[in-house]
Protein backbone atom coordinates (compact mmCIF):
# COMPACT_ATOMS: atom_id res chain seq x y z
CA UNK A 1 0.00 0.00 0.00
CA UNK A 2 1.35 3.45 -0.73
CA UNK A 3 2.27 5.89 2.00
CA UNK A 4 -0.36 8.34 2.47
CA UNK A 5 0.50 11.75 0.39
CA UNK A 6 1.35 15.38 2.21
CA UNK A 7 -1.95 16.50 2.88
CA UNK A 8 -4.07 13.82 2.13
CA UNK A 9 -5.63 13.47 5.69
CA UNK A 10 -6.51 17.62 6.26
CA UNK A 11 -8.44 17.06 9.54
CA UNK A 12 -11.30 20.13 10.04
CA UNK A 13 -9.85 22.99 11.39
CA UNK A 14 -13.57 24.26 13.44
CA UNK A 15 -13.67 24.39 16.94
CA UNK A 16 -16.04 21.59 16.35
CA UNK A 17 -17.93 19.27 14.07
CA UNK A 18 -20.38 16.47 13.54
CA UNK A 19 -19.82 13.27 12.21
CA UNK A 20 -23.28 11.36 11.02
CA UNK A 21 -23.62 7.92 9.97
CA UNK A 22 -24.15 4.22 11.05
CA UNK A 23 -22.36 2.22 13.77
CA UNK A 24 -22.29 -1.48 13.20
CA UNK A 25 -21.15 -4.68 15.17
CA UNK A 26 -20.62 -7.99 13.94
CA UNK A 27 -19.49 -11.20 15.88
CA UNK A 28 -18.34 -14.19 13.62
CA UNK A 29 -17.69 -17.05 16.19
CA UNK A 30 -18.55 -18.77 18.18
CA UNK A 31 -22.27 -17.84 17.21
CA UNK A 32 -22.89 -14.73 14.41
CA UNK A 33 -24.42 -11.82 15.20
CA UNK A 34 -25.17 -8.44 13.38
CA UNK A 35 -26.81 -4.71 14.49
CA UNK A 36 -26.49 -1.47 12.95
CA UNK A 37 -27.92 1.80 13.55
CA UNK A 38 -27.56 5.34 13.04
CA UNK A 39 -25.63 7.87 15.53
CA UNK A 40 -23.97 11.11 15.55
CA UNK A 41 -20.56 11.94 17.09
CA UNK A 42 -18.77 15.25 17.72
CA UNK A 43 -15.51 16.22 16.80
CA UNK A 44 -13.93 18.81 19.20
CA UNK A 45 -10.36 20.78 18.93
CA UNK A 46 -9.14 20.45 22.83
CA UNK A 47 -7.27 23.85 22.46
CA UNK A 48 -10.32 25.53 20.89
CA UNK A 49 -12.95 24.68 24.00
CA UNK A 50 -14.09 28.31 24.57
CA UNK A 51 -14.56 28.77 21.06
CA UNK A 52 -16.63 25.71 20.25
CA UNK A 53 -18.62 26.83 23.87
CA UNK A 54 -19.78 29.91 21.47
CA UNK A 55 -21.15 27.88 18.86
CA UNK A 56 -24.77 27.13 19.71
CA UNK A 57 -27.41 28.69 22.39
CA UNK A 58 -28.02 24.58 22.53
CA UNK A 59 -24.46 23.55 23.49
CA UNK A 60 -21.97 23.96 26.18
CA UNK A 61 -18.82 22.72 27.55
CA UNK A 62 -18.86 21.71 30.86
CA UNK A 63 -22.39 22.76 31.87
CA UNK A 64 -25.86 21.62 31.26
CA UNK A 65 -27.37 22.10 27.71
CA UNK A 66 -29.30 20.40 24.94
CA UNK A 67 -26.31 19.09 24.00
CA UNK A 68 -22.71 19.22 26.27
CA UNK A 69 -19.34 18.06 26.39
CA UNK A 70 -18.14 17.37 29.92
CA UNK A 71 -14.51 17.22 30.36
CA UNK A 72 -15.27 14.87 33.33
CA UNK A 73 -16.32 12.27 30.97
CA UNK A 74 -13.54 11.46 29.56
CA UNK A 75 -9.23 10.84 30.74
CA UNK A 76 -8.53 11.22 34.31
CA UNK A 77 -12.31 12.00 34.82
CA UNK A 78 -12.18 14.66 37.24
CA UNK A 79 -12.36 17.55 35.42
CA UNK A 80 -8.97 18.70 34.57
CA UNK A 81 -7.49 19.93 31.24
CA UNK A 82 -8.02 17.23 28.16
CA UNK A 83 -5.72 19.06 26.28
CA UNK A 84 -2.93 19.15 28.68
CA UNK A 85 -4.15 15.11 30.15
CA UNK A 86 -3.44 14.24 26.13
CA UNK A 87 -0.16 15.96 25.50
CA UNK A 88 1.27 14.38 28.23
CA UNK A 89 -0.23 11.07 27.07
CA UNK A 90 1.34 11.23 24.34
CA UNK A 91 4.71 13.06 25.53
CA UNK A 92 4.98 9.89 27.53
CA UNK A 93 4.50 7.52 24.89
CA UNK A 94 7.59 9.64 22.71
CA UNK A 95 4.68 11.60 20.26
CA UNK A 96 5.61 15.34 20.36
CA UNK A 97 2.48 17.65 19.43
CA UNK A 98 4.04 20.82 20.09
CA UNK A 99 2.44 23.69 18.39
CA UNK A 100 0.03 20.93 17.04
CA UNK A 101 -3.38 19.94 18.25
CA UNK A 102 -5.49 17.70 19.83
CA UNK A 103 -8.96 16.58 18.43
CA UNK A 104 -11.55 14.44 20.16
CA UNK A 105 -14.36 12.13 18.96
CA UNK A 106 -17.13 10.97 20.72
CA UNK A 107 -20.35 10.88 21.61
CA UNK A 108 -21.69 14.06 23.61
CA UNK A 109 -23.93 14.19 25.90
CA UNK A 110 -27.72 14.45 25.41
CA UNK A 111 -29.73 16.24 27.96
CA UNK A 112 -27.12 15.51 30.55
CA UNK A 113 -26.29 11.98 29.81
CA UNK A 114 -23.52 9.92 27.45
CA UNK A 115 -22.13 7.13 27.48
CA UNK A 116 -18.83 6.58 25.15
CA UNK A 117 -17.74 2.81 24.62
CA UNK A 118 -14.79 4.48 22.37
CA UNK A 119 -13.26 7.92 22.26
CA UNK A 120 -10.63 8.34 19.60
CA UNK A 121 -8.36 11.43 20.39
CA UNK A 122 -5.78 12.38 17.44
CA UNK A 123 -2.78 14.19 17.86
CA UNK A 124 -1.17 16.49 14.67
CA UNK A 125 1.98 17.93 15.17
CA UNK A 126 2.37 21.16 13.69
CA UNK A 127 2.71 20.49 9.88
CA UNK A 128 -0.25 19.14 10.17
CA UNK A 129 1.18 15.43 10.15
CA UNK A 130 -0.81 13.15 12.42
CA UNK A 131 1.30 12.02 15.39
CA UNK A 132 -0.55 9.49 17.44
CA UNK A 133 -3.55 8.39 18.44
CA UNK A 134 -5.30 7.45 21.76
CA UNK A 135 -8.04 4.84 22.30
CA UNK A 136 -10.36 5.25 25.18
CA UNK A 137 -12.08 2.28 25.75
CA UNK A 138 -14.90 1.96 28.72
CA UNK A 139 -16.84 -0.79 29.76
CA UNK A 140 -20.42 -1.14 31.14
CA UNK A 141 -18.77 -1.55 34.85
CA UNK A 142 -17.28 2.11 35.24
CA UNK A 143 -14.19 0.96 34.18
CA UNK A 144 -11.92 2.56 31.40
CA UNK A 145 -8.51 1.93 29.81
CA UNK A 146 -6.87 3.89 26.94
CA UNK A 147 -4.52 2.46 24.31
CA UNK A 148 -1.76 5.20 23.64
CA UNK A 149 -0.65 4.58 19.67
CA UNK A 150 2.04 6.66 17.84
CA UNK A 151 2.04 6.48 14.64
CA UNK A 152 5.26 4.86 13.13
CA UNK A 153 6.75 4.64 9.53
CA UNK A 154 4.25 2.55 7.23
CA UNK A 155 1.07 2.83 9.70
CA UNK A 156 -0.48 5.49 7.77
CA UNK A 157 -1.45 4.97 3.95
CA UNK A 158 -3.60 6.39 1.41
CA UNK A 159 -5.80 3.78 2.55
CA UNK A 160 -5.52 4.92 5.74
CA UNK A 161 -3.95 4.26 9.42
CA UNK A 162 -3.69 0.49 10.57
CA UNK A 163 -2.56 -0.17 14.10
CA UNK A 164 -2.45 -3.17 16.39
CA UNK A 165 -2.62 -3.91 19.98
CA UNK A 166 -2.84 -6.85 22.62
CA UNK A 167 -6.33 -6.75 24.16
CA UNK A 168 -5.96 -5.74 27.79
CA UNK A 169 -8.63 -4.60 28.70
CA UNK A 170 -12.43 -6.05 29.82
CA UNK A 171 -15.67 -5.08 27.35
CA UNK A 172 -17.67 -7.67 26.49
CA UNK A 173 -18.72 -9.98 28.97
CA UNK A 174 -18.71 -13.09 26.36
CA UNK A 175 -15.17 -12.31 25.13
CA UNK A 176 -11.58 -13.26 27.36
CA UNK A 177 -8.72 -11.45 27.21
CA UNK A 178 -6.29 -13.55 25.38
CA UNK A 179 -6.97 -11.18 22.24
CA UNK A 180 -5.92 -9.16 19.66
CA UNK A 181 -7.30 -5.28 18.43
CA UNK A 182 -6.79 -4.19 14.93
CA UNK A 183 -7.09 -0.58 14.77
CA UNK A 184 -8.37 0.92 11.03
CA UNK A 185 -8.68 4.02 10.72
CA UNK A 186 -9.62 6.75 7.92
CA UNK A 187 -8.36 9.69 9.94
CA UNK A 188 -11.11 12.75 10.07
CA UNK A 189 -11.55 15.27 7.13
CA UNK A 190 -14.94 15.81 5.72
CA UNK A 191 -15.44 11.60 6.57
CA UNK A 192 -14.02 9.20 8.90
CA UNK A 193 -13.90 5.97 9.65
CA UNK A 194 -12.99 3.98 12.53
CA UNK A 195 -13.40 -0.10 12.50
CA UNK A 196 -12.23 -2.59 14.96
CA UNK A 197 -11.37 -6.46 14.37
CA UNK A 198 -10.93 -8.59 17.29
CA UNK A 199 -8.95 -11.64 16.56
CA UNK A 200 -7.98 -14.63 18.52
CA UNK A 201 -5.51 -17.29 17.84
CA UNK A 202 -7.44 -18.77 15.34
CA UNK A 203 -9.42 -15.98 13.67
CA UNK A 204 -11.93 -13.06 13.45
CA UNK A 205 -13.96 -12.74 16.51
CA UNK A 206 -15.79 -9.54 16.00
CA UNK A 207 -15.78 -6.56 14.24
CA UNK A 208 -17.06 -2.96 14.92
CA UNK A 209 -16.90 0.27 12.80
CA UNK A 210 -18.06 3.43 12.63
CA UNK A 211 -17.96 5.59 9.23
CA UNK A 212 -19.18 9.15 9.29
CA UNK A 213 -19.98 12.11 6.49
CA UNK A 214 -18.96 15.32 8.29
CA UNK A 215 -21.53 18.14 9.22
CA UNK A 216 -20.81 21.96 9.91
CA UNK A 217 -21.44 22.75 13.79
CA UNK A 218 -24.80 24.60 13.56
CA UNK A 219 -27.69 24.92 15.47
CA UNK A 220 -29.75 24.35 12.60
CA UNK A 221 -27.73 20.62 12.41
CA UNK A 222 -27.59 20.24 16.45
CA UNK A 223 -31.62 20.82 16.71
CA UNK A 224 -32.26 17.86 13.56
CA UNK A 225 -29.85 15.86 14.84
CA UNK A 226 -31.30 15.79 18.50
CA UNK A 227 -34.80 15.93 16.65
CA UNK A 228 -33.92 12.98 14.72
CA UNK A 229 -32.23 10.94 17.25
CA UNK A 230 -33.29 12.35 20.46
CA UNK A 231 -32.79 9.23 22.63
CA UNK A 232 -29.10 8.15 20.92
CA UNK A 233 -26.94 8.23 24.32
CA UNK A 234 -29.93 6.01 25.76
CA UNK A 235 -30.14 3.88 22.31
CA UNK A 236 -26.11 3.25 22.90
CA UNK A 237 -26.24 2.07 26.62
CA UNK A 238 -29.69 0.20 26.27
CA UNK A 239 -28.87 -1.57 22.71
CA UNK A 240 -25.80 -2.66 24.48
CA UNK A 241 -27.50 -4.71 26.99
CA UNK A 242 -30.54 -5.78 24.77
CA UNK A 243 -27.50 -7.57 22.34
CA UNK A 244 -26.07 -8.98 25.37
CA UNK A 245 -29.18 -10.83 25.64
CA UNK A 246 -30.04 -11.81 22.41
CA UNK A 247 -26.20 -12.82 22.21
CA UNK A 248 -26.75 -15.17 25.82
CA UNK A 249 -30.02 -16.55 24.09
CA UNK A 250 -27.98 -17.81 21.83
CA UNK A 251 -25.84 -19.57 23.38
CA UNK A 252 -23.13 -17.40 24.85
CA UNK A 253 -22.38 -17.31 28.04
CA UNK A 254 -20.33 -15.28 30.43
CA UNK A 255 -16.20 -14.77 30.56
CA UNK A 256 -15.81 -13.72 34.56
CA UNK A 257 -14.39 -10.10 34.60
CA UNK A 258 -10.82 -9.90 36.24
CA UNK A 259 -9.47 -6.62 38.02
CA UNK A 260 -8.92 -4.37 35.73
CA UNK A 261 -5.44 -3.36 34.18
CA UNK A 262 -3.95 0.32 34.83
CA UNK A 263 -5.65 2.79 32.82
CA UNK A 264 -3.53 3.84 30.79
CA UNK A 265 -1.59 1.35 28.14
CA UNK A 266 1.41 2.31 26.66
CA UNK A 267 3.15 0.82 23.52
CA UNK A 268 4.91 -2.42 24.69
CA UNK A 269 2.71 -3.40 27.31
CA UNK A 270 2.01 -6.73 27.93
Amino acid sequence: MKPAKAGEFVPPNAAACFYVGPVMHARMKPVQHRFSYGVFSILVDLAKLDEADRLSPFFAINRFNLLSLHERDHGPRDGTSLSAYATELFKTAGVDLTNGKILLLCYPRILGYVFNPLSVYFGYAANGELKGVLYEVRNTFGEMHTYVEPVEEGMLTSSGLRQERAKRFYVSPFNALTMTYFFRVRPPTQSIAVRILVKDEEGPVLAASFHGDMRPFTTQNLLWLCLTMPLLTLKIIIGIHVEAFWLWVKGMRLVPRPAPPPKIGLPGDK
